[in-house]
């Protein structure tokens, strides 16, 4: 149980990441800005704030599995 809610903490991470365009340069991120649209903006927002906070769920019950 510790390995699986350990691995979708980081799974999900690595999804909010991506949503949230979080590993792009400044021009990529320009240019993403500037190519969509707001209900496609706030969508991608939608999808990294549930997914963000899957993963620290999961991450917080792994670490409470951890020490306890």
């Amino acid at each position: 149980m510790l390995k699986f809610s350990f691995t979708m903490g980081i799974v999900f991470i690595v999804i909010s990441a991506i949503f949230n365009g979080a590993w792009v340069d400044g021009q990529q991120q320009r240019g993403n800005f500037f190519s969509e649209t707001d209900e496609h903006r706030k969508f991608r927002m939608v999808i990294a704030t549930y997914s963000g906070s899957l993963g620290i769920v999961f991450l917080l019950i792994a670490a409470f599995i951890y020490f306890f």
